[in-house]
């Protein structure tokens, strides 16, 4: 364990953060920082941080005050407004109660801040408050769990650390464990932590550094005594051959032919008619952790003995699903095995619930697996966006490494099942994913109730939509209106930079994981075949698949060379055919239904002179579109078009199709490029220029399933009589 401290960094903070707040409080943002970002102590949203002072009120009063890190921030990016202060005097009196329930000590916190407008204290700030040093640090380090989830863990801590810290049973955080810590500290005044069995580290101090600096050596000699206690023993020996024959495939072939199957299965039934499914994103985890801990001859084992910590809970269930010797030979049996294995976890699960009190049937939780390990394909991480089946993904694959570290050491050993589903269903713990809303109504909706799913989120949430020619003005403006109605996105191309630029720009608005950029050839069948196989990979599958990719040729018939017409048609018509085959066959595995959507053009109904290989082209994947509408409906595939007329692009993302047509266009019609511009906007009945976020808006029309339609023609043109569809 790396002590990370520098000169340097204090005081990059100190002039940061200083002059605002004062010393001691730039140096606690410092070392939560550092917590935060070392993943061996802290991930995403866990572990805590507190800092004592005093504020100065309206009135002049300084008071004393405890900064404490809000519920569900992440200390790698801990802000000052995510440390709201509140009245310690105040908070320091509630010890004297018996017992205070969740909604009254929530309440405190509330109702004794500074600012009303401040997000809500961590479940432990009463742990803060009742310890009478000024800088506290609370982590779940990876080895500290490693000794403590052991049945004998708290004799390891003591064998390690001896009396360097104090050790209390695990205790249900909030109130009861706050006393705890306070009595503990009181009896051991000279102790520099407390270890909290199947919870983590507490350390302490008056300065920033001293409680960092022991945090970390604590944690350190932690990891030099399971170094010493494992040597010669390794925990990831080979699981021994089983009867089944192994998958010839590696393990992203395996992985592109199983997630949208597994997909498929994870999507939640809403019982709306219009909107049938709530589906999820997947994170694909293919490392080295995952795949040594499932050849592990114990790992069903390990995987039932419950989660590291309360806190993983929330993010992950209390335990993955685990698929034993995949069918991988046969694909209707791999898809019977996981759908007999989904409803199997979903029954436990329902069991596990009812043993301790609540209902998992029915509406009121949602009972499907985060976490599903795959034998030789690796680990699948599901989440409502990206982000979430990544935090997943990265709180499971941590569970696993410490999981086998600690058999290293001894015999690993969970949280029971009690407190596991106490913490698991406790609302203060729930309301750090955001998930308790209101619908519009006013009616509370409990969390992963798939019926009212829909209705909370965006309309396109959990989809995935592939865009061929997606670094376009058009493809653009498609993915940004998609992205703004929830989903995530594909991006297809052939220009490898300007592809890069329009991820980078739709990453640095939306956030990092919401566009992926596939370098492809449309025209090519493995180029189209491998860009749909990183994206199921990225995401898991797709819902919608947008068909815009296009070049331009302007000649007339009698000028018009071969090869020109067959290049035009490459891209135009065959390009949409493959990159459509390639879309229907991952529609078909997840049987979730879904989406084509062909951006033909204008030019269908109303061709323009010198525009015959354009024309023709856009005519030709416009009849694609419609015999792939009478196939595809029996699967709920539904294949609409929309004709847009002259979409130039803008500044930010020009058309590369007007960029190399228009100049022939303009003399075509005997005007300069200005006035080209303007002559397609005065030609059509609304007088408007046609943008690409027209398009966008269309495609999410048909994608949001706002009407039951298929076979249609939309016209985005501002109204052209002649190109009127009939």
């Amino acid at each position: 364990m790396k002590n990370r401290w520098s000169e340097a960094g204090a005081r990059e903070a100190r002039e940061r953060w200083a002059e605002d707040h004062g010393d001691d409080f730039a140096l606690r943002l410092y070392t939560a920082r550092l917590i935060g970002e070392d993943t061996a102590l802290v991930l995403h949203g866990g572990g805590n941080v507190s800092l004592k002072g005093a504020v100065h009120t309206v009135m002049g009063d300084e008071v004393e005050a405890i900064y404490v890190k809000a519920s569900g921030s992440n200390l790698a990016s801990l802000t000052p407004e995510q440390l709201p202060a509140m009245d310690l005097t105040f908070l320091r009196r509630l010890r004297t109660l018996e017992r205070l329930d969740d909604d009254e000590m929530v309440n405190q916190f509330r109702t004794h801040l500074f600012e009303a407008s401040a997000p809500t204290p961590s479940i432990e700030t009463l742990v803060h408050a009742f310890l009478p040093h000024r800088f506290i640090d609370h982590s779940h380090a990876g080895a500290i769990l490693t000794l403590t989830n052991q049945p004998e863990g708290a004799k390891l801590i003591r064998d390690a650390l001896g009396d360097r810290v104090a050790v209390l049973p695990y205790i249900r955080p909030g109130f009861e464990l706050a006393k705890a810590c306070a009595d503990v500290n009181e009896a051991h005044p000279n102790i520099e932590g407390i270890v909290l069995l199947f919870h983590g580290l507490i350390t302490f101090a008056d300065d920033a550094r001293t409680s960092y600096e022991r945090h970390i050596a604590l944690v350190d000699t932690c990891e030099q005594f399971i170094s010493s206690r494992a040597a010669g023993f390794s925990p990831h020996e080979p699981r021994p051959a089983s009867g089944s024959a192994k998958a010839k495939e590696q393990p992203n072939e395996l992985a592109t032919r199983v997630a949208p199957i597994l997909r498929g299965l994870l999507a939640r039934s809403t019982g709306d008619e219009d909107h049938p499914y709530a589906r999820s994103i997947l994170e694909w985890r293919p490392s080295d952790v995952v795949f040594k801990f499932m050849a592990r001859p114990d790992a069903k084992t390990l995987v039932d003995a419950g989660p590291l910590t309360g806190d993983h809970i929330i993010r992950t269930k209390p335990k993955p699903l685990l698929i034993d010797q995949p069918q991988w030979s046969d694909e209707a049996a791999l898809r019977s095995q996981l759908e007999q294995a989904i409803q199997t976890y979903r029954q436990d699960y329902d069991a596990y619930a009812a043993r301790h009190g609540s209902s998992a049937a029915g509406d009121d939780w949602d009972s499907y697996p985060i976490v599903v390990l795959l034998p030789e394909a690796g680990m699948f991480c599901q989440g409502l966006t990206k982000r979430d089946a990544c935090i997943a993904a990265d709180i499971a694959e941590h569970t696993l490494e410490v999981k086998a570290d600690a058999q290293a050491v001894g015999r690993y050993d969970g949280l029971s099942e009690q407190h596991v589903h106490d913490m698991e269903f406790r609302a203060i713990q729930r309301a750090k994913l955001g998930e308790v809303k209101s619908n519009p109504q006013g009616a509370t909706i409990k969390p992963g109730s798939a019926k009212i799913l829909f209705a909370l989120r965006r309309p396109l949430a959990g989809q995935v939509v592939a865009i061929s020619g997606g670094a376009g003005a058009i493809g653009f403006a498609v993915a940004e209106a998609c992205i703004q109605a929830g989903a995530h996105v594909a991006l297809a191309d052939l220009d490898s930079q300007r592809l890069e630029r329009i991820v980078g720009r739709l990453e640095t608005r939306y956030g990092v994981g919401i566009a992926l950029g596939v370098v492809m050839d449309v025209t090519d069948e493995s180029s189209v075949r491998d860009g749909f196989a990183r994206t199921v990979q990225m995401f898991g599958g797709v819902d919608v698949v947008v068909l815009n990719a296009g070049i331009a040729h302007v000649a007339p018939i009698e000028e018009l060379e071969v090869e020109d017409f067959r290049r035009v048609m490459d891209v135009n018509a065959t390009g949409y055919l493959l990159f459509m085959r390639e879309g229907i066959r991952v529609l078909k595995r997840q049987r979730l239904g879904g989406h084509i959507i062909i951006n033909a053009s204008k030019n269908v109904f109303g061709p323009g002179k010198d525009f015959g290989a354009y024309s023709a082209s856009k005519a030709a994947g416009h009849q694609l579109g419609k015999v792939a509408a009478i196939e595809l409906a029996p699967q709920d595939i539904r294949v609409n078009m929309i004709n847009a007329d002259a979409i130039f692009g803008d500044r930010e993302v020009p058309s590369g199709l007007w960029a190399a047509v228009g100049p022939d266009r303009a003399r075509s019609r005997g005007m300069t490029q200005q006035e080209l511009i303007e002559y397609y906007r005065n030609r059509n009945l609304l007088r408007v220029r046609i943008h690409g976020r027209h398009v966008g808006n269309a495609v999410v029309f048909f994608a949001a399933n706002a009407t039951p339609t298929t076979g249609a023609t939309l016209p985005v043109d501002g109204g052209i009589i002649e190109a009127f569809p009939r």
